[in-house]
């Protein structure tokens, strides 16, 4: 069997249409292709990380982060 690897707008639009419930979980599955237990999975850990989007604080913790970097990275060229 050949793994698959989705990307993470397919997950998501996946597990909303999970979240939705305007189908079952087996519809849903059978209409993407993949195993039930793939779309509860991504309905979790969609609930699990939404927060995520509205919090303000992780995006400023990162940007600054990726701006060391590249500087680490063109110090050690030079």
């Amino acid at each position: 069997m050949v793994r698959r690897k989705h990307s993470p707008k397919f997950k998501a639009m996946v597990a909303i249409e999970a979240i939705e419930a305007e189908k079952t979980i087996s519809q849903i599955a059978t209409e993407y292709g993949i195993h039930p237990r793939q779309v509860r999975d991504w309905k979790k850990e969609f609930l699990s990380k939404c927060h995520v989007v509205f919090d303000e604080s992780g995006k400023r913790e990162k940007e600054p982060k990726r701006g060391l970097q590249k500087a680490y990275k063109k110090i050690r060229r030079g």
